[in-house]
């Protein structure tokens, strides 16, 4: 069952029932890939018609705001379950793969592995770290490709933040002989690792993670939450009312 909102054909399906399906995908398939948009992301979409067709060609989209889902609850709209990508790759690394299954990381600090390595008791993955900007330099962008097709894993964790991680996703995609699939999943692994901290449970659940994090991380945060990401609310509201949310 897929549930529409702002443009996407959202996976209603909850946590457990997402990392089955991502689970039993063969490792050998072609490489798909699974999107977890927030509110930001939904906003830039909006303006961005190339980024939007990469988050309607993935092969799952599942929804990463309780704020987006709880204002179009409110707005009367249908609101797909909430799976955070955070969530989904904690469920994953301790549900999923198995002692001996290497994993492949795009991103991630090279100081922070050990400690998801020991985390999760993981074989040491095979790890790249593109430079910053290289989804705007076509040779840094085949670089990672590249590597992606040496190293073929069973989950690909496209961890260098949004849009850089869903252009990768759709470069994989339509670069062939490869396999596997992508999870962009932004800085969920450094919450994993203790890179950062992630807000406790009861903040999570009222809605106000994203103002732990900007408590945190004003500097780096504080555009993004205070400026750009209210426009959600215009986007759903849009949409309430009839018209077309994306044009």
């Amino acid at each position: 069952m897929s549930i529409s909102l702002l443009g996407l054909e959202f996976d209603g399906v909850a946590l457990a029932r997402a990392a089955s399906r991502i689970a039993d995908r063969p490792a050998t398939a072609g490489f798909g890939y699974v999107v977890t948009p927030n509110a930001d992301h939904l906003v830039r979409m909006a303006c961005d018609p190339k980024l939007r067709a990469i988050y309607q060609q993935a092969s799952m989209c599942l929804l990463d705001s309780r704020v987006v889902a709880c204002l179009a609850r409110l707005l009367g709209l249908a609101a797909p379950p909430v799976v955070t990508g955070s969530d989904l790759t904690a469920y994953l690394l301790a549900h999923c793969i198995p002692p001996g299954e290497r994993v492949t990381i795009i991103g991630l600090s090279a100081a922070f592995l050990p400690a998801l390595v020991a985390r999760y008791n993981l074989l040491p993955p095979a790890h790249h770290v593109p430079p910053m900007g290289f989804d705007a330099d076509p040779a840094a962008m085949a670089q990672a490709v590249a590597f992606v097709r040496a190293h073929p894993s069973r989950f690909v964790f496209l961890a260098v933040g949004s849009p850089r991680q869903e252009y990768l996703a759709a470069a994989l995609a339509a670069a062939g002989n490869v396999t596997g699939t992508g999870l962009c999943i932004g800085a969920s692994l450094e919450f994993l690792a203790g890179a950062r901290r992630r807000a406790p449970g009861f903040l999570q659940h009222l809605c106000l993670e994203w103002l732990f994090r900007l408590i945190n991380e004003p500097a780096r945060l504080g555009r993004r939450y205070l400026v750009r990401s209210p426009a959600v609310i215009g986007l759903l509201l849009k949409q309430r009312l009839g018209g077309r949310a994306l044009r």
